[in-house]
């Protein structure tokens, strides 16, 4: 009798979920797509699907199982056993749906100007409206010295009154791993004066996270430290432009010669209004493939637009999304895309000051907790 109540048993109950937590997968060395996938499977069974930490698929339970096999290289055979046994479907209608999923994600990786939402057929969600447990980013300022040749009080040094050390700065990331968050970006300031920059981004590749760095990048036109910061496993950079500044235009040949995703930054103002355009031009000629751009100054607006325009005009990237370095013009007043950028703030990014505070995104001075002190789930809840 027993044993018959557990087969009725089984029988009405819903098949136990995946469990919580991260699942990763990179392509090996030899695949020229060079791709990496972050599944998040959340509390309530459903998942997020993430792509080179940019293309971002919100997957319902069903899906987000199918993406599990996939992110561990389950054969289709062996799927479609194990989801006919689980769900009470035929095996080959199972094996397609796999297949399927398979074949609309290689074709998003290899298509990088695709739309997702077109191209999978499904309803156009708002950006960052979904339900998360945790954000898709975290901005990590890990300092907020600059050179000796910029202007001290560019960055908000008066805000923080200790930098975490290098074991700490770890703690903050093994955190934010745990919590589901793939991706870190390194800011500040300048982040390559933190002698242990390249220990942090190893630290990070190591748990499986995707790793950026945002810098004035002078310190890339040394060959051997770019080297250096390759072999972290780093996957993109962004330059703050160096107007008339041969070492930075070294660093930037330098860092397009190999093989890392590059974005050029560019802070408008009445200074070198009439220069950008033209330097545009330039870097496109260069190779350089995507772009971001700011202003503080609200009657500049026109012209950054014009920008904007000569930057699809020659098929670059707009970056708009990612923090700036704080420079002596303080870039995060006007952003690009300032609107749907504040509808990310606090929900597909966070932002962490040098003393391991959290802030919605850079700029917006509400301290939600402190990471290396609080609970992740308090700091988000907040």
């Amino acid at each position: 009798m027993t044993k018959i109540l557990k087969t009725f048993e089984q029988l009405i109950s819903p098949p136990k979920p995946i469990k919580a937590g991260v699942y990763h997968y990179i392509s090996p060395p030899d695949d020229p797509r060079n791709y990496r996938l972050h599944l998040r499977i959340e509390k309530d069974a459903n998942g997020i699907l993430i792509l080179n930490a940019s293309t971002i698929l919100h997957l319902n339970q069903t899906a987000a199982e199918y993406a599990y096999y996939l992110i561990h290289n389950e054969t289709p055979d062996n799927v479609a056993r194990m989801m006919s046994e689980r769900y009470k479907i035929d095996k080959p209608q199972a094996k397609i749906d796999y297949l399927g999923l398979s074949d609309n994600i290689q074709t998003l990786l290899s298509t990088p100007d695709l739309d997702p939402v077109t191209f999978l057929d499904i309803d156009r969600v708002r950006p960052f409206t979904g339900h998360i447990t945790a954000p898709y980013r975290l901005d990590c300022a890990v300092t907020y010295n600059l050179p000796d040749s910029d202007d001290p009080n560019a960055a908000p040094i008066d805000r923080v009154d200790q930098e975490l050390n290098t074991d700490q700065w770890k703690e903050v990331i093994d955190k934010a791993w745990q919590a589901g968050i793939p991706h870190i970006v390194f800011t500040g300031g300048e982040p390559t004066l933190r002698e242990d920059i390249t220990e942090l981004l190893l630290h990070a590749e190591m748990n499986g996270q995707v790793t950026g760095l945002l810098t004035n990048g002078l310190l890339l036109g040394d060959k051997s430290y770019l080297d250096t910061l390759l072999d972290t496993g780093l996957d993109h950079l962004m330059l703050i432009f160096q107007f008339e500044n041969e070492t930075f235009m070294d660093a930037l040949q330098n860092s397009l010669a190999v093989d890392i995703f590059v974005a050029v930054h560019f802070t408008l103002n009445e200074t070198n209004e009439n220069e950008l355009a033209e330097k545009i031009n330039l870097l496109s000629n260069m190779g350089v493939k995507a772009i971001s751009l700011s202003t503080t100054d609200q009657a500049l607006s026109n012209s950054l637009e014009r920008l904007r325009e000569q930057v699809a005009e020659r098929q670059l990237d707009l970056i708009w999304n990612l923090p700036v370095p704080y420079s002596s013009l303080n870039p995060i007043d006007f952003e690009t895309e300032k609107r749907e950028s504040a509808l990310g703030e606090g929900k597909a990014w966070l932002y962490v000051e040098p003393d391991g505070d959290v802030l919605q995104s850079q700029g917006v001075n509400r301290v939600l907790g402190n990471l290396l002190h609080d609970e992740w789930s308090s700091i988000w809840e907040d």
